[in-house]
């Protein structure tokens, strides 16, 4: 796409691609190869400059100020980091009706609240036709969950779109977006924030779940009609990237008792045979019976496995039809 930009693009180009935090990102590489924008990982607090491409590099989460870019190890945001929505967010708050929002193909929900916080700043939503994505769960949840994305279009389309958009005179901001207190505590929470993380009087709701990543108690915060969690320690999800972590962690606890039931199983094995080696029947028959018994509960919690395991790639193939 970045091959059909201008090379006098008349804004500075932000992307975040989901990788691995311990990945190598060759991506500004690949762009400078293939465009006539020049593309860079930035560095913390590198002034924006109108012209370049600006990616995340792999575990750091990318965010805007006014007039420069801020690089933080924050907590995951839907399982992220890099994440889309900070990005979003901190360019709405910094620049409010001059930013415009794009989403591409991608899994998951990562993006749309973001998109929708560009929105209630004035500022432009692009998103791509989900029907010619390659992974239509992110532009999907977009267009269902903004009411006003103002270009639903192919990949071939938006560089004209954005040609278009960044040579139309705009406003510098729409209003303040953190004299509102909601806006205020996420800006605070994007910075890492202690103080905001700890403080008894958040405008969040107390929900009644646990964070997957770190056990504490996620906050409930409603924006628009999306509804989002925040931990104390600042993990946050959508509620299909919660529900996918959710599924992780249950995921990887069935694991761990599936091994500490064969260990188990093959540890009565190991005493039965012990017991008959010393003619104690009776007790080498109660080892065998217990054995058998945790062998049923693994064999039911294998397949239990199983079928997690087809209802993810279901789901997958879902996102990716």
């Amino acid at each position: 796409m970045v091959n059909y930009l201008p090379s006098n693009l008349n804004a500075a180009l932000l992307i975040v691609l989901h990788v691995p935090t311990y990945a190598t990102s060759v991506l500004p590489q690949i762009l400078n190869r293939a465009g006539k924008l020049p593309a860079s990982h930035p560095q913390d607090n590198e002034e924006i400059v109108t012209g370049h491409i600006y990616i995340a590099p792999p575990d750091y989460h990318l965010l805007v100020k006014t007039g420069f870019i801020n690089l933080v190890r924050g907590p995951k945001e839907n399982n992220h980091r890099p994440a889309i929505d900070p990005l979003f967010h901190s360019a709405a708050l910094a620049y409010g009706r001059r930013v415009i929002g794009v989403v591409l193909t991608g899994m998951l929900d990562d993006g749309t609240a973001g998109l929708l916080e560009i929105k209630m700043h004035g500022g432009m939503a692009v998103v791509q036709n989900p029907e010619e994505a390659m992974y239509k769960g992110m532009p999907r949840s977009a267009v269902e969950n903004i009411e006003d994305i103002d270009y639903i279009v192919s990949l071939s389309e938006i560089p004209d779109v954005l040609a278009k958009l960044t040579n139309t005179p705009v406003e510098a901001k729409a209003d303040n977006p953190v004299s509102n207190p909601i806006k205020r505590n996420e800006a605070d929470l994007l910075d890492i924030d202690g103080e905001t993380l700890n403080n008894n009087n958040r405008v969040f709701k107390p929900s009644t779940l646990a964070c997957p990543d770190c056990g504490s108690t996620l906050w409930e915060l409603e924006q628009g009609n999306l509804l989002r969690f925040r931990c104390n320690i600042g993990h946050a999800f959508s509620l299909e990237s919660l529900r996918a972590k959710q599924s992780d962690v249950l995921e990887n606890s069935l694991w761990c008792t599936l091994r500490a039931l064969e260990d188990k199983a093959s540890l009565s094995k190991r005493m039965a045979k012990k017991m008959r080696d010393r003619n104690q029947i009776i007790t080498a028959e109660r080892f065998e019976k217990q054995a058998q018994h945790t062998l049923a509960h693994a064999n039911f919690i294998r397949e239990t496995l199983i079928e997690i395991n087809a209802n993810t790639a279901d789901k997958s193939f879902d996102d990716s039809e």
